[in-house]
């Protein structure tokens, strides 16, 4: 299941990556006024996880990769509470945006699954 479940998080970090390009702006709602430079801050974010979801999926770079979606999971937690904070704006439940919150702790488990180096067996 290990094997499979790394294509599986790739490809969800690709669409989600691509989706800050296709609706940018409720990638941008989260970051007005939070953050500055809010649509640069959106198409960073999106091209990293775009990129990061290919590398995670390529054995040379799965496990730099992998630690680039933790660091990139932990910078975006905070907008991802704002968005809890504010859920009135967003038309959406409040309870399901903080229960979305302990969701990012198992996608940082998630990843990290993929962190270890492979061991090498002495012959």
């Amino acid at each position: 299941m290990k094997k499979y479940s790394v294509y599986l998080m790739g490809l969800a970090y690709i669409l989600a990556g691509i989706n800050h390009f296709v609706h940018p702006d409720f990638y941008m709602k989260m970051l007005v006024g939070f953050l500055p430079y809010p649509s640069a801050l959106n198409m960073i974010s999106g091209a990293i996880e775009i990129i990061l979801g290919i590398g995670v999926m390529l054995p040379k770079t799965r496990n730099v990769s992998a630690w680039g979606i933790i660091l990139l999971l932990i910078a975006v937690f905070p907008a991802n509470i704002n968005m809890a904070i504010h859920a009135n704006e967003w038309g959406l439940s409040v309870i399901g945006l903080y229960a979305r919150l302990p969701i990012q702790f198992l996608l940082i488990w998630w990843a990290f699954v993929y962190t270890k180096a492979k061991q090498v067996s002495a012959s």
